[in-house]
């Protein structure tokens, strides 16, 4: 899950509005979750839900952006100078939700969120790969802490470990890369024009390896219907509500937030699909969560500073 903060007007003092709305946002990604593992246990391959979630999911954004005067369809307005590495976010974005698609046909909710958050890592790598960030000894030592957590948990060399359990962890690689890459993008290119440059690279590159693969299969029925329509809706609002969020509040409140996804798909698992895989995610959890707080926390010190 990603969400576009560059170049929007600072953020007004709402903080717990922000914050109600970064939780319902939370919520609605599990939700999504749940519905797709629903649809992959009845035959439909990930590649081609994820494609229906791109098509259909973008509507909410993309009506509010017209609403608000953000998305006007004139000649000026659509060119983006920059559009290949606008392009190539979308990729990225299609290639994370097809490995986060897959993996929840394969392993628990709770396992995919809490491996989820290794995102961060990938940022904090990142940034010092394109942009030569200096990272300091705590930053250095959260991602040492972070990526322990995470062994700790797909706990490799053991019985249970398979090459499944990377999927999350390519998805939260491909998303961080997604996070990272609008600080290519100037201040004064629209936060809305790229939005719609990677949705448009995010469908045509599911829809090219639909086709390559599985093929779109002959939906059974108005209840699966019903359901890739709301997995598609919940999705596309969910990311509405994040973007609504970070224009009331800083990341950096926001942020630490995002953890409670861990709880929430753990709650979903056990409610849904009788999943409770507790002694897999513990001790690794705390660390993965802490070495993200860490990271969160020198943000907000270097910024004050």
């Amino acid at each position: 899950m990603t969400v576009e903060c560059k170049s929007m007007a600072t953020p007004t003092s709402r903080p717990f509005l922000a914050i109600a709305l970064v939780l319902l946002s939370i919520t609605g990604f599990d939700l999504m979750a749940v519905v797709v593992k629903v649809l992959t246990s009845r035959g439909y391959s990930p590649v081609e839900l994820s494609t229906y979630r791109n098509i259909f999911g973008m509507l909410p954004p993309i009506a509010l952006m017209l609403f608000l005067g953000e998305l006007k369809l004139e000649r000026q307005f659509l060119i983006l100078k920059k559009w290949r590495m606008a392009l190539f976010r979308g990729l990225m974005v299609a290639i994370a939700q097809l490995a986060f698609y897959t993996s929840l046909s394969l392993m628990e909710l709770a396992t995919i969120a809490t491996l989820a958050q290794s995102s961060a890592l990938f940022v904090v790598l990142m940034s010092v790969l394109f942009f030569r960030e200096r990272v300091g000894l705590w930053r250095s030592g959260a991602v040492v802490l972070g990526f322990a957590g995470v062994v700790l948990v797909l706990r490799p060399g053991s019985e249970t470990f398979t090459l499944t359990a990377l999927l999350p962890i390519a998805a939260a690689a491909c998303y961080g890369f997604s996070m990272v890459s609008v600080r290519f993008f100037t201040d004064g290119e629209s936060n809305g024009l790229l939005l719609l440059y990677s949705s448009v690279a995010s469908i045509l590159a599911s829809v090219v390896m639909v086709l390559a693969s599985t093929g779109f299969s002959p939906v059974s029925g108005w209840q699966d219907a019903g359901l890739m329509l709301l997995m598609s809706m919940v999705g596309g609002v969910s990311v509405l509500l994040l973007m609504v969020a970070y224009r009331m509040a800083e990341g950096s409140t926001l942020a630490p937030f995002v953890f409670v996804s861990i709880l929430t798909s753990l709650t979903f698992g056990w409610l849904f699909f009788d999943e409770l895989p507790v002694t897999t995610l513990f001790p690794g959890v705390i660390l993965i969560v802490g070495a993200g707080a860490l990271i969160l926390w020198r943000e907000r010190v270097n910024k004050r500073s």
